[in-house]
């Protein structure tokens, strides 16, 4: 039985569990709702050793055309800030294991900052990306600023945010906003196809790898490199590196458990 409301959920492979934007009839806005299903779900996840990565779809046809308006309206200048999206975002943000978006339609607003909190997103060629909040005399509020020049570059955050003009999946690619374009029709499905490649590995490198690359935005070159060298040194202890080099030796396939 489904738990969720704005949520479906199925698991692939046993290992890969696909998580499904469900508010068709709103574009998949995002209501605090759904971002608390979401935060729940990957909570959740988190806990489960089987659930190796997750994708974050919203269907064939829209990924989420941003936050619901109709929502926000209601939150004054004291409801936005004791409003509980943020603890959700910080929830979602976290989440240590592979997180990949599968996109097609529309990522807008809170849709782009949501692909913008996977570690890797795949996109149909039909896809398009934004930060229109500045149509709305508003300004993204949910790491649309910080996370997209970041990714991006100044030249075109800039752009972006204070145009609200979209980019399509061809300038997204070029732009590094995404990993890879597809034919709109095989975006879920190359996702997971991704999806269940990384969870053949060793979730402590995978785990472990994640970390360093993200630590990257928020440190200094040589306090990464010390990260990364110590992680490197940690999983010299771990069965999974014998477990690789081994099948490395025996010209096999290694099976990783994960310690």
């Amino acid at each position: 039985m489904n738990p969720y409301q704005d949520l479906l959920t199925d698991t692939v492979g046993g290992s890969v569990l696909l998580l499904t934007l469900n508010r068709s009839d709103a574009r998949n806005a995002l209501r605090n709702n759904t971002l608390r299903e979401l935060a729940a779900a990957l909570a959740q996840a988190e806990q489960d050793s089987a659930v190796r990565v997750v994708v974050i779809t919203g269907g064939p046809k829209v990924f989420a055309a941003g936050a619901d308006i109709k929502e926000m309206a209601q939150l004054d200048a004291i409801g936005a800030l004791t409003d509980p999206r943020p603890q959700y975002w910080k929830a979602i943000a976290s989440f240590s294991k592979p997180l990949i978006a599968a996109v097609n339609g529309y990522a807008l607003g809170g849709g782009c900052e949501l692909m913008m909190h996977a570690d890797i997103a795949i996109a149909g060629a039909g896809a398009r990306f934004g930060q229109p909040e500045i149509n709305l005399g508003t300004m993204p509020g949910a790491g649309g600023t910080q996370r997209l020049i970041r990714t991006v570059g100044k030249p075109l955050a800039m752009k972006m945010v204070l145009s609200g003009e979209m980019l399509d999946a061809a300038g997204a690619l070029a732009a590094g906003l995404i990993a890879e374009v597809t034919a709109d029709e095989q975006t879920i499905e190359r996702a997971l196809a991704l999806a269940t490649t990384i969870a053949a590995k060793s979730p402590l490198a995978v785990r472990m790898a994640k970390e360093a690359l993200l630590k990257s935005f928020e440190m200094g070159l040589d306090a990464g490199l010390n990260l990364e060298r110590k992680s490197f040194s940690l999983l010299a202890a771990s069965a999974d590196r014998q477990e690789g080099i081994a099948a490395f030796l025996d010209k096999r396939q290694p099976v990783f458990a994960g310690n």
